[in-house]
């Protein structure tokens, strides 16, 4: 489908600013509110099919990424802005790309116009008129939508509000740093002997890929591309004191994610800024097929661990990561020890009564 050029708006006067994309979790310079009126915003996005490897097994996989990274770098916009994306499908890749912008307005979300073979490159524009937090991926159709999105194409947009963050009451939140955790599932097949398969090329292993897919039992639930991409020496790192944003997507299944030992203060669990956000919340929600957001004070310093409550993909398949928070002094008031660990003392009561007693009315 090729886009009508005859009656596309003149933008010529608007300013435009070009912006240099980062690998997640990091996210690219951008001002919280916006300075001035809409402008148009233009990114270069690469696709790269590449060898990614998942663990510390060395389980490898043909991926195909945008920007090299998975998920793909997060694109940050504000309402009324044009987003303006130069897609550019290397030469060296073997697949036909496109992507799916699920912020754009038409046009299967800039998938009819974008289909890329490799060697080629296309340039799509679109008006960012919901804030919000926003998955992309690939979509060229059929069977190789799913395969080319659990291999690795996903990314998110975040169309913030042009006068920036605000509470259920409308107040002004802003946040002092902000990451990005782009949560995928991997179905890598197994031999025989329940090892994972190494393949001579990607189209060689999509038959037993898809297979391996529509069990529905993945390998892999990982953040950032493999288990323990954010732990560790790549631990995300905060201070006390410090707000953090947290943006969280998922393209294909549900998530929960939870900050053990801290909260989310504010969190647009559904992503979008124009709803208030809820509080306080243990866990959240992320619905497949989107991303949300929560902020959050860290409050005392330590190692924190993110990840998703569904234990078992966080501990068993990779869904975890790390904040290392730093602190000169830890509050006693929200958090202490008044026993050390030692031998149960004669005079504990262990006694649980099967009834509570009555209160007094």
């Amino acid at each position: 489908m090729a886009a009508s050029r005859d009656q596309a708006p003149d933008l010529s006067k608007l300013p435009h600013e070009r912006v240099q994309l980062v690998r997640p979790p990091f996210i690219h310079a951008h001002e919280q509110v916006a300075k001035g009126g809409p402008k148009v915003v233009q990114f270069t996005l690469p696709i790269q099919e590449k060898d990614l490897v998942l663990d510390a097994r060395g389980t490898t996989i043909h991926a195909m990424t945008f920007g090299g990274s998975v998920p793909g770098p997060m694109l940050v916009v504000h309402e009324g802005d044009y987003v303006e994306v130069t897609l550019v499908n290397l030469a060296s890749n073997t697949m036909p790309h496109n992507i799916d912008f699920h912020a754009a307005t038409g046009a299967m979300g800039g998938g009819d116009f974008t289909h890329v073979s490799p060697g080629q490159q296309v340039t799509l524009r679109w008006k960012a008129t919901r804030p919000g937090t926003f998955v992309y991926h690939c979509a060229p159709g059929g069977s190789m939508t799913p395969w080319h999105l659990v291999q690795g194409m996903q990314g998110a947009v975040m169309v913030l509000p042009r006068d920036g963050l605000k509470d259920e009451k409308g107040q002004p939140l802003n946040y002092d740093r902000a990451y990005y955790i782009g949560e995928s599932e991997f179905y890598v097949p197994k031999d025989a002997q329940g090892a994972f398969k190494r393949y001579p090329s990607l189209g060689a292993s999509m038959p037993d890929t898809l297979q391996a897919m529509r069990g529905l039992i993945p390998t892999h639930v990982v953040f950032n591309g493999a288990v323990g991409a954010l732990t560790g020496e790549h631990a995300l790192r905060a201070k006390v004191g410090e707000r953090v944003l947290f943006v969280h997507s998922q393209a294909n299944r549900d998530s929960r994610p939870h900050l053990i030992g801290g909260h989310g203060d504010y969190v647009w669990e559904e992503g979008k800024f124009n709803n208030p956000p809820l509080r306080d919340l243990e866990t959240w929600f992320i619905r497949g097929g989107s991303a949300g957001a929560a902020l959050y004070s860290f409050r005392q310093p330590g190692t924190y661990v993110y990840l998703n409550h569904n234990l078992i993909e966080a501990i068993e398949l990779g869904a975890a990561a790390q904040v290392v928070v730093d602190g000169d002094r830890w509050d006693h008031d929200l958090m202490t020890q008044p026993s050390p660990v030692g031998p149960i003392q004669a005079d504990t009561d262990l006694t649980l009564p099967v009834e509570a007693a009555a209160t007094a009315p």
